[in-house]
Formats: C-alpha cells, structure tokens, sequence
C-alpha cells in the first residue's frame, strides 16, 4: 500500500505501518485528505504490484546509512524513528529490485503475488505518535486475508459491527452523549435511560462483592502529591495525571483507588487470622488521555471501575486469584459472555519493587491457572508498572475480542506503604496485594455490553422492561392501574400516552428495544389483561396482568 501511494503521489512522506488485530494500517503526511475515490485507485495500483510478484527482500544497514539514505529521501518520519533507536543496526525491506524501501522488522511474505484479498477500509485523522501537539497525518486501514470467502466474512462482520457501534446506538437509545465543546473530550454524561443502565450494573456489583466477602469502602477524588510520590505513581504515571494546588499544596486527582484503599487497611492493625482482607469500592478516577486514542465509551478521561483490592499472605495469592478467575466468569455468565481470551502479562523495562518478587508473584498467578486448567498467552512485558496481571478478555456475540477483567499481584506497594500483619509468631510481616476489577470500568463495560447486544438489553438490564400503551385516552387510568401494579412488583415501566397513532407508538416503542409493550383497548380494560407484543418474537396475544407479572418475574430471576 506504502508503494502504491508513493507511485501516485512522490510528495508525500510516509510515517509507520503497522500490522494491527484483523488487518494493517499506514500513516501519511499528504497537505489533502485522502478521498475515498482515491482508495479505488491506491487499490488498482496494489494489484499491479501484485501482478508483478514482486519479492520482499531484507537486509540490514548500519544506523548511520540508514539516517543518510532516509534523509536523503526526504523522509522526516524515518529519521526520527531511526534516531530513536538504540541498536547500530536496522532492518530494511525492499519490494522487488528497485521498488519501495522501507524501515522494517518484518517478517513478510516471500512475495506479493501471495496477497490473495485485501481491501482498503476507511481513512482517518491520526497525530504523530498520538501526540496532538505533533504533525497530523492520514491514516489508511485496510484488511487481508489468505482467501476472498475469509476477506468476506470479515467485511459482513465489519457491517454488522458498525450497526452495533455503541457511539451510534447511546445517542439513539438516549443512553449518554458527549457534550464535547461545552463539558470536554473524553467526559460522559448519562441521560436517564443510561443512569439507569448504570444502577442496574452497580447495584448488582455491589451485592455479588459483599456475596464474596468484600467490605464496600470509599474513598475522595483527590489526594495529596506526596501520596503519589509513595505509591510511585508520580515517577511512573505522571504523565496521565491531573495535578493542582491547594493552600499551597499540591493535590492530584486520582487516576486509581489503590493508595486510598491502603490507607484504610492500615487505620488497623490485623492479624493473620483476619487475612485475606477485601475491599471494593465503584471508585471515580481521571486520566489524562491523549485525544487521539479517547474512543466513544471504551476510552474516556473520567470513568468508574469496579475496584477490587485484596491484602493476603503469600500462602494465599492462589487461592484468592483463582477465587475472583471464578468470580469473573460467574459475572460474565449473568451478563451474557461464555467465551473468553486469557492473558498473562509480565515484568516490563520500568517497573517498581524487586525482580525477584516479580517472579514469585508471576509463577503464583501461573499456577493459578493452570491449576484450574486454563489456557493462555503470555505478554512478555507488558505487566503494570507495579506487578505482573493477569487479563480476562470477553467475545461478544460477533466474535470481537474486548478487555475487561484483570488481576494483579503487587509486592511493590506493600514495600513503599510499609504494610504488614501480625504473623502466627506475634511479628510483623509483609502482605501481598492482589488489584483486581472484573468488569474494568463501568464505561468500557457498557460500551461492551450495548455493542454486544446491539442495544437490545435482556430484560433484567433493560432501562425500561416494558411501555404500556393505551389506545385512547379512555384506557390511560386502566394504563396508570398497571404501571403501579408492575412499579409495585420492581418493574422499570413508562406509558406512552402522546396523541401519535398507534401504530407510530408501537413502532417507536421497538426502534427503543423496549423487551415488552403492553397495548390496552376495549377488550384489555373489560378482562383485566394486555396484549403483549415481545420484542423478537411479536404478538404473543392476550395475558392477565397477573400472568404478565410472573412472565416478567421469571425472565428477569433467569437473567434470560
């Protein structure tokens, strides 16, 4: 694709091109956007080169004449990314005997000839190295695969994704929005329907941690700057915070509820036949996020997460890892979710704490797994900067993969805040700290949830389970009746009297994905009953409200 663009058009510069989940993209600096007619001819042009069979060829060049050779190409993008490297070497890829030359790791395929189906995707707006004070360039993305039935199955996956695109269906369902020029990029607010939606799922977070032995804590969105500097977040996390000044004080806001939750465990001492203490809270922290990476729900600055922190004896981590592994799951199954990705990340370049115990903690959350018999893929370095982790990722209903879960043993912070227990010989000893969140954060994990379910929510999630609609205003207090009866029983109802026609009413009630609308007429009113239309399935005819109740109760107790 890289040659393609630099035969049409010689001027512009090429930035990076990588190979990313499901396909590939390539940054550009061009003074015009790219069109999407011009994708068309970036496409005919790759199949000339892939007529040709042109051969990927590698080699490696001194750092030296690499700067020279992109320099004199004119090249900016390639000499700053040379120039950041630390070997005295780099690799090279060239198409062909005198085609595109490229800085590149590979590997590649032996030749383009072996490139079967692809398809130029989408064009967008990306800074250089997600830095918007940089230079902003065009982003091509495109897709391929080994055959044009696979290359198609994916692009009717990609149609169906964009249906399902929460950004599209919050707004639509009057969930949430982003008032970004009056409130700010990356801030939610929640509409009525989308609050209740959050109700729903914090409510049910709450009472399934206390279920598991949790204590539910608090604790303030902002904290003293020397916290952070013991916590070590001020060294390796400043970046992503937001820090202000009090009384001539520095203040921070907090991006996680660790130092809170430490300080409460140690306003006691504990012995260690109190071990393992659990503490939960719906916690409310700010980062400081690019604005090229914020993303609908699923990339915020300011989010929820259902904070786990657990202060256990080394004996214990195992038990206790694989206690929230099956509590994940449990919650994944209520929710929807019956397929999973395992990941464990390990020891990265910058971290905290002693290496050795970074092994311990990461053999322990090994073990974990494999004593529950659990497959998965390690990340080498990719662990927090504090400790190894362990990340649960969800399949949705179209196969996409998306992080939710993650468990991490942390040596490092009981260190920095001195945090022990009375051991069985009446002396004080180190404890481990076990961070984990199940669902990650609220507003990821309903961006997941709407685009898993295309917005129509089970019934025990829906903000609004059923709509009454009466067909004149001579039925509305048999209307009212029911609603009371159904608000009486639990049941998120609402009625829709507006002077719109019936059918208009019903339509709209659908296009809501409201589970259930309960039509009154004549006949309702005279036998006490509704008409009940259930969405998916249609008409299902007459019921007594006493029918309709135990319908819904047990749809409801089932998580259906």
């Amino acid at each position: 694709m890289a040659q393609a663009v630099k035969e049409l058009w010689p001027e512009v510069k090429v930035a990076i091109g990588p190979a990313i989940e499901n396909g590939f993209y390539y940054d550009f600096e061009r003074t015009q956007p790219f069109e999407p007619q011009e994708l068309k001819k970036i496409t005919k042009k790759m199949y000339q080169i892939i007529a040709k069979n042109l051969v990927f060829k590698n080699s490696m060049m001194s750092k030296e004449k690499a700067l020279e050779f992109f320099k004199g190409q004119d090249e900016s993008y390639k000499v700053e990314l040379i120039e950041g490297l630390e070997d005295k070497e780099v690799s090279i890829y060239q198409i062909g005997d005198d085609g595109f030359i490229d800085l590149c790791k590979g590997p590649h395929v032996e030749n383009a000839g072996e490139i079967k189906a692809f398809k130029l995707l989408s064009v967008a707006g990306a800074y250089w190295r997600g830095d918007e004070k940089r230079q902003m360039l065009q982003r091509i993305y495109g897709t391929c695969f080994p055959s044009e039935k696979e290359l198609k199955e994916h692009l009717k996956m990609l149609e169906e994704a964009q249906k399902r695109d929460h950004r599209k269906l919050g707004p639509q369902l009057d969930l949430f929005n982003f008032y970004q020029e009056e409130v700010g990029a990356g801030l939610v607010l929640y509409h009525p329907a989308g609050a209740m939606l959050r109700k729903i799922i914090e409510d049910y977070l709450k009472d399934e941690n206390v279920k598991r032995g949790y204590d539910l804590v608090g604790t303030p969105n902002i904290l003293k700057g020397k916290l952070w500097e013991t916590s070590g977040h001020a060294d390796y996390y400043r970046e992503n915070m937001y820090y202000f000044n009090v009384d001539q004080e520095e203040y921070a806001v907090k991006p996680m509820n660790c130092p809170g939750h430490i300080l409460i465990y140690k306003s006691k001492m504990h012995s260690y036949r109190d071990m393992p203490v659990r503490f939960f809270e719906l916690g409310t922290v700010y980062r400081q996020e690019k604005t090229g990476v914020l993303h609908g729900l699923l990339r915020v600055r300011g989010f929820t997460q259902d904070d786990g922190h657990i202060f256990c004896r080394q004996d214990q981590i195992q038990d206790e890892v694989m206690d929230v592994i099956d509590f994940t799951f449990d919650v994944m199954k209520d929710f929807g979710f019956n397929d999973y990705e395992i990941e464990l990340s390990t020891r990265p370049e910058k971290f905290i704490g002693d290496a050795k115990e970074w092994d311990i903690a990461t053999e322990a959350l090994k073990k974990s797994l494999e004593k529950k018999k659990i497959s998965y893929q390690i990340h080498e370095g990719e662990g927090a900067f504090y400790g190894p982790k362990i990340d649960i990722k969800l399949k949705d209903a179209i196969g996409r993969s998306w992080q939710c879960a993650t468990i991490q043993c942390d040596f490092a912070l009981p260190e920095r805040f001195d945090m022990t227990y009375i051991n069985e010989e009446g002396k004080e000893q180190r404890l481990i700290m076990i961070h984990r969140a199940i669902l990650g954060s609220l507003e990821r994990f309903m961006g997941t949830l709407i685009e898993h379910y295309a917005g129509a929510f089970p019934i025990w999630l829906a903000p609004t389970q059923a709509m009454i609609v009466p067909i004149t205003t001579e039925h509305e207090a048999f209307a009212k009746q029911i609603k009371e009866d159904l608000q009486s029983q639990g049941f998120r109802v609402i009625i829709d009297t507006r002077n719109e026609t019936l059918n208009k009413r019903i339509r709209e009630g659908s296009l809501k994905k409201i589970p259930y609308l309960a039509i009154l007429g004549d006949k309702e009113v005279a036998s006490k009953s509704v008409a009940v239309r259930k969405r998916g399935e249609g008409d299902l005819g007459s019921l007594s409200v006493e029918q309709f109740i135990m319908q819904l109760k047990k749809e409801v107790a089932q998580k259906i």
